[in-house]
């Protein structure tokens, strides 16, 4: 277990938000999260209103591939440099600007394509857009593990997670209201969705700004001559090998994947089916709309950073603890909600319990996999490789849920998806007796002294 840290006052742990370091995080979360729905919802209600069929919107969901497979390419982030850029700005800075222009072109595209004459130009420009938020996700992830140390992971992490979603909300919301506004000036249907989107590609400069004001992160600048020697291929290759060789060749290393992948399964597990659940209760869309997704971000934001403040105030250990247990019991709330029925107040109590729980397990989770990432080398394909491991039990495991209920009937079936936590728990019991924690303990202390 890892050695308990010196009692932080309160003020020295809101303190940890104002560093530096972390309100960088806080903007390239913004940076992150307002691509995502360009080449997603908000593109697809643009496709919708310029009249393209639903089969060819259904298709669209393929643009988001490269969110699924972006570990493939990290290594290339992690071996290469980018010509000029990564000169004069080091690493991963050269890589985050040349992303950020990339994607900066690749909405500029996107937005002078029109999605009833030229549906599959809209999805290539979509594609783009994809690609490079993809690629710009994975350096950010490096960029944030690096700059950050241990007692900084999770409050960056909440910093970044409430941006992000802002970052969504502008490109959402923002984006819809800033047509609605553009038409109202006299802009046709077409031309205010071209510059709503050329409005959208503008603040793209958040995240620029953002990566010139920042330095390059110690870790990072330490080993930019490593592994220097070899054509470029051979230094990609190597790196890729090099990222599994190196976490396959830790002590526990298979219990940690599997850990990985089942620390949030119960949370997953339970919110496959929170919509149909809503609605099979008698709620009107606009109520799941309202309460699930208005009350559940500010829940959510809220949870983040109670989440940041636990990782910051107790050991690893017991943080990871701490939002498992939560997590496993607010998935109870749920079973009172199917007994308590079609009551606004009781579903608005249930969502921000689950909200509130999960995202304190969501931030915690990410510091352990931010400290597992330890070799600066290999920083952007572990994490990717992590983040992919992590959303098996969301994607896969979880696939199963609709039939669980279907049988079992909702108060047994929430019942059951919090029992899914016990497999984790089991493997958080055996690393802790392992020493697991304590190695990594060891690991972040002779990081510091470096």
């Amino acid at each position: 277990m890892l050695t308990t840290p010196p009692r932080a006052s309160w003020s020295d742990t809101l303190a940890v938000y104002l560093r530096r370091r972390v309100l960088i995080v806080l903007l390239l979360g913004f940076a992150s999260g307002l691509p995502l729905a360009l080449s997603g919802s908000t593109l697809l209600v643009w496709m919708r209103e310029a009249g393209v069929d639903l089969g060819t919107i259904g298709l669209f969901a393929l643009v988001g591939t490269p969110y699924t497979v972006k570990f493939l390419w990290a290594p290339v982030v992690d071996a290469l440099h980018v010509p000029l850029l990564s000169r004069l700005l080091g690493r991963r800075r050269g890589w985050l600007v040349f992303s950020q222009l990339l994607l900066f072109l690749a909405i500029v595209v996107l937005a002078t394509r029109d999605p009833a004459s030229s549906p599959w130009a809209v999805a290539f420009a979509a594609l783009l857009v994809a690609t490079a938020s993809a690629t710009q996700d994975i350096v950010i992830d490096a960029f944030r593990v690096e700059s950050l140390d241990e007692r900084e992971q999770a409050a960056g992490m909440a910093s970044y997670v409430a941006a992000y979603r802002i970052g969504m909300l502008v490109s959402t919301a923002g984006a819809l209201f800033l047509v609605t506004g553009f038409e109202r000036t006299g802009f046709d249907k077409l031309a205010a969705w071209q510059a709503g989107y050329l409005a959208m590609a503008v603040l793209v400069a958040v995240g620029v700004v953002t990566t010139l004001l920042a330095t390059e992160p110690d870790r990072s600048a330490g080993v930019a001559s490593r592994e220097a020697d070899g054509s470029a291929l051979v230094r990609v290759a190597r790196a890729a090998a090099g990222a599994f060789s190196e976490f396959l060749s830790r002590d526990l290393a298979i219990a940690v994947l599997v850990f990985v992948v089942l620390f949030k399964l119960c949370d997953a597990f339970a919110g496959t089916m929170t919509a149909p659940f809503v609605i099979d209760l008698g709620f009107t869309r606009d109520e799941y709309a309202a309460i699930v997704k208005g009350v559940g971000l500010a829940a959510t934001l809220l949870g983040g950073f109670a989440g940041g403040f636990i990782a910051r105030a107790v050991p690893l250990s017991a943080a990871l603890w701490t939002g498992a247990l939560l997590q496993m019991v607010s998935n109870l709330v749920f079973v009172w909600l199917a007994y308590a029925g079609n009551s606004v107040l009781a579903l608005s109590a249930a969502i921000i319990a689950e909200n509130f729980a999960g995202a304190i397990g969501t931030v915690i989770f990410v510091a352990y996999l931010s400290v597992l990432c330890v070799n600066p080398l290999h920083t952007a394909t572990q994490y990717a490789l992590l983040t992919a491991l992590a959303a098996v039990g969301r994607t896969y495991l979880s696939a199963g849920a609709g039939y669980v209920a279907e049988t079992a009937g909702w108060p047994l079936f929430f019942a059951i998806s919090s029992l899914t936590a016990l497999p984790g728990l089991v493997l958080l019991v055996v690393l802790q007796a392992r020493g697991h924690f304590a190695g990594l303990g060891e690991i972040e202390r002779a990081k510091a002294r470096r």
